[in-house]
């Protein structure tokens, strides 16, 4: 039988691909042996996706590794189009920009930013321009720019892998993320925990980070109330709405006088917070369609409402010590640092912060405040409340204390 001439063409492409993997390998056995064993362990592997798939056929031998194509987002989408755009459109993608846009974030070590020894190595996850990308490469740091590793990591790029609740652990801990944390020890992640350890059964309900944040494998990652818990449009009551224009002001995105600043357009532009009712309204609806699997309607509305309660709590406290500051620096008793755009605390210039009184109303925002509501909608009562609750109060007390010591020091009861 004569083959067609384009059959033959294919035939040779085909023939050429399989022959530059087997270069790969070969080669990459020796050098990086764990690579390998990693991919061919891949579905990748499984379906003839080689290395020049991802990386590109321009690196053939060890003298020339800078031709080596680095994967990005846009890399994955030529076959996960679908899941790369969910991405696109959720928390995750600003990841990289809201750290660049953190006032402090360039005078801190390079190390810890760019070179993702520090903040970078979750923010990592963000989408990034190629100018950023560029420069990062420039600067020795030209790797970690595909975001889709951070959960499926290389080369194993495991769905299973990335569905656990452990694959969210590596930045979801600690000061300002220990969402891992309250998770692992409420009642959902320790019969998750059982049920990994095959105490409990296959079959019992047990759910993961991604059962509540990505439903039906979509990749968006949304809450109602987002990272900051500080929405649009305000509440109708009036002491909350006060609290929250307080909160948004200490944030930057409010003038003294309440008008809009330049960093609102910055939040919008990254979607990173639930602007309008509805926006906030549809994240509310997904999350108690999801309860509704184990628990009923009412019993996950009520659990939600009073994670909502919680939060117009804590504003109240929170709002109460920002304006012991901002009392503070009108009165002339603390200088406003230099770098804050009004006589206002700047609460996302948190490494700027120059006294003790300052550097302890940004722990009570960045640290007690988020434990605060994050614990309550975690189901964690430990965390809502010790590393919570109970903290704001103590720190309000001690903010008042300060303020008392510093206006007796200035003269100035």
């Amino acid at each position: 039988m004569k083959l067609k001439p384009y059959v033959i063409i294919l035939m040779s492409i085909a023939l050429c691909a399989v022959t530059y993997a087997q270069d790969c390998v070969s080669c990459h056995k020796k050098v990086t042996p764990s690579i390998v064993s990693d991919w061919k362990l891949s579905k990748h592997s499984q379906n003839d996706v080689d290395c020049s798939i991802c990386h590109g056929e321009e690196h053939k031998d060890p003298y020339d590794v800078a031709k080596v194509q680095i994967p990005t987002p846009d890399t994955c989408a030529d076959c996960h189009e679908e899941r790369v755009e969910q991405f696109k459109k959720g928390k995750h993608a600003p990841a990289w920009a809201v750290l660049k846009a953190m006032p402090t974030t360039h005078w801190q070590p390079m190390e810890l930013m760019e070179g993702m020894k520090g903040c970078g190595g979750c923010h990592k996850i963000g989408l990034k321009t190629e100018e950023e990308i560029k420069e990062l490469k420039e600067n020795g740091a030209g790797f970690g720019v595909a975001s889709c590793d951070a959960c499926h990591t290389r080369h194993v790029f495991s769905v299973q892998e990335a569905r656990q609740p452990q694959a969210c652990q590596t930045c979801h801990m600690g000061f300002d993320h220990p969402q891992w944390e309250m998770y692992s020890s409420s009642k959902h992640g320790v019969r998750y925990l059982l049920k990994q350890n095959k105490i409990l059964p296959e079959s019992v309900a047990a759910p993961t980070c991604q059962t509540c944040h990505m439903q039906e494998g979509n990749h968006e990652v949304r809450t109602a109330w987002g990272f900051l818990a500080v929405r649009l449009p305000m509440p109708d009551d009036e002491q909350w709405a006060a609290d929250r224009v307080t909160l948004l002001q200490a944030l930057g995105v409010l003038d003294p006088d309440g008008n809009p600043t330049a960093r609102l357009d910055v939040v919008k532009a990254a979607d990173v917070a639930r602007l309008t009712q509805e926006a906030w309204q549809k994240e509310r609806d997904k999350m108690i369609k999801t309860c509704n699997q184990c628990h009923s309607v009412n019993f996950a509305k009520a659990e939600l409402e009073k994670g909502d309660q919680i939060i117009k709590q804590a504003d109240h406290v929170m709002a109460k010590a920002i304006r012991i500051v901002v009392a503070l620096y009108k009165d002339g008793v603390l200088a406003k640092p230099e770098s804050y755009a009004y006589p206002f605390p700047d609460l996302l210039a948190f490494q700027d912060a120059p006294t003790p009184i300052e550097q302890k109303l940004h722990v009570m925002f960045l640290k007690h405040r988020m434990r605060t509501f994050q614990g309550t909608f975690h189901a964690n009562p430990d965390y809502a409340w010790w590393y919570g609750w109970s903290e704001m109060l103590m720190d309000l007390a001690e903010i008042k204390e300060k303020a008392e010591e510093l206006r007796l020091k200035h003269g100035k009861k």
